[in-house]
């Protein structure tokens, strides 16, 4: 565990930092790259007066010079969004609301969540792609022509999934390619190209089943389920692949690397996480204080899943608290030790949190679904976006009875202790006039139903303590003046002793 609490100002200064800083693009290559002159003309088709570019890290390098291209061939001013209140991934409306901004252009990967504050609009990267080599890939790892694939890509490759189905299609006929979907009526991507292959896109006449998720759009054909097909991902390892292999875990996955040129069967044992994010439901089970984790301002229904998620943690016994922290870090979060585990919300890429460096876990709002909801059981389903799990939506599990519901007792995996789920029945839902006080029983017994003051309560060091009242009033003294190795009152004879050893050695 990464030390959260205090770290050596020698190792600050020591480190060294990798960065790997990207070459600004040619200037006659802008507009092949970035799309410039129809992001111009969406600009000047709708009148936006003031305009936002969302730019990831290794993009900044390119934000000038596209920005000026913009102002030159539009009316409206150009406001850089460089550090994103969150994942550079999500569409950072907060950031383009506080300079009053009519819209938005996000540039670079994109998790393709929905956003319905402002009008949207999406440019990918072209980044470069061997078709000969990545379809050689390809017949490598699927020898068997009649196999059902599904092919899978980061959004940054997306312009040339068209071609790599020209190559591929005459000899793998149920092959089925992806489709780029953006949600929301404001929202657009002049970087969507239209599969030109019919072939590859099953009408819905012939009894195909559409599938959308996470920005993806993909028919299965008549008969068949996700579960019977492959999927072949085009792109780098990263949150794309591992959000789609955790919602997919029954399929077998292959993935072509265009910048290293390789090609693997992913091996990573999909079984193994599960059983990782199953321990921490036995953690989230166990809690009796969650912290709910705001990741995300600009992901729509953000606002709903929060209300129920406190709504289904107050029904199973717990307490709960929000925190709006921006990008999370091991610091940030240790210094709520009071919490027993933290619940994230964000966009289904962002959400998949590796917390074995945190102090306390981290789950998704699935897993503390999973924990809280007696209705909802522990199966092959896993689920990524938090919209799913409103009412609505395709993994919806409605809250049981309060009158069905009774005082059960089950045993920790991890501790072996019994715990009961239903503690807080009796509690009234929060009120503006609540207070830490109750009644516990008939005998009018009091006891404290915060439980974030009974643990402060518990610590050895309370903080502060004014002492209002007790302390005498004494007038301002004059400090001490220089710095900490001799300060001016000291005199020179200290200062001489401190700086030379021998002295200090015989006055020894």
């Amino acid at each position: 565990m990464a030390d959260a609490f205090s770290s050596s100002s020698e190792n600050v200064i020591q480190r060294v930092v990798e960065v790997a800083v990207k070459a600004n693009a040619p200037l006659g290559k802008l507009d092949e790259l970035y799309n410039i002159k129809k992001t111009c003309d969406f600009i000047n088709q709708h009148q936006f007066k003031k305009v936002a570019l969302q730019f990831s890290d290794d993009l900044l390098v390119d934000s000038i010079p596209i920005a000026a291209e913009i102002e030159r061939n539009s009316n409206a001013k150009l406001f850089i969004l460089g550090d994103t209140s969150y994942g550079s991934c999500c569409v950072d409306e907060v950031a383009a609301e506080h300079v009053g901004a009519d819209c938005i252009v996000h540039y670079g990967s994109a998790c393709l969540s929905a956003s319905k504050r402002l009008p949207l609009m999406y440019v990918f990267e072209k980044r470069p792609v061997d078709l000969e080599k990545c379809a050689s890939a390809f017949r490598e790892l699927y020898p068997d022509t009649q196999t059902h694939i599904i092919i899978l890509y980061d959004v940054n490759y997306v312009h040339a999934i068209d071609d790599l189905l020209t190559l591929l299609l005459p000899e793998y006929p149920n092959l089925v390619a992806s489709e780029l979907v953006v949600e929301g009526e404001q929202c657009f991507s002049h970087n969507q190209i239209k599969r030109q292959h019919k072939d590859a896109r099953p009408s819905e006449q012939d009894g195909s089943q559409v599938l959308c998720q996470f920005g993806r759009q993909f028919f299965l054909k008549s008969g068949l389920s996700i579960t019977d097909y492959s999927m072949f991902y085009v792109g780098q390892e990263g949150a794309s692949l591992r959000n789609f292999m955790m919602t997919w875990n029954r399929c077998s996955f292959c993935s072509f690397d265009p910048i290293t040129m390789a090609s693997r069967t992913e091996s990573i044992s999909v079984n193994r996480t599960l059983m990782k994010r199953y321990y921490a439901i036995e953690r989230a089970k166990d809690a009796s204080v969650v912290g709910i984790l705001v990741g995300t301002l600009g992901v729509a229904d953000y606002l709903s899943i929060i209300q129920q998620l406190k709504e289904t943690i107050r029904r199973a016994g717990k307490k709960s608290y929000m925190f709006a922290m921006g990008k999370i870090n091991v610091a940030k979060l240790a210094n709520f030790l009071e919490i027993d585990i933290f619940v994230l919300i964000a966009c289904p890429e962002n959400s998949l949190l590796d917390s074995s460096e945190f102090y306390k876990p981290v789950v998704t709002p699935f897993e503390m679904e999973v924990a809280c909801n007696k209705s909802r059981e522990w199966s092959e389903e896993y689920v990524t976006d938090f919209r799913h799990l409103l009412p609505g939506g395709q993994s919806y599990v409605p809250l049981p009875d309060q009158q069905e519901e009774c005082d059960e007792t089950d045993v920790s995996l991890i501790t072996g202790a019994l715990r009961s789920q239903h503690l807080l029945n009796s509690e009234p839902a929060e009120s503006s006039s609540s207070s830490s006080l109750v009644l516990r029983n008939q005998m009018l017994t009091v006891a404290n139903s915060n439980s974030a003051a009974s643990f402060l309560a518990s610590r050895s060091w309370h903080g502060l303590e004014r002492k209002l009242g007790e302390t005498p009033v004494a007038k301002a003294v004059e400090g001490r003046r220089g710095i900490a190795i001799a300060y001016e009152e000291e005199g020179t004879s200290s200062r001489e002793l401190t700086s030379n050893p021998q002295d200090l050695q015989q006055t020894i």
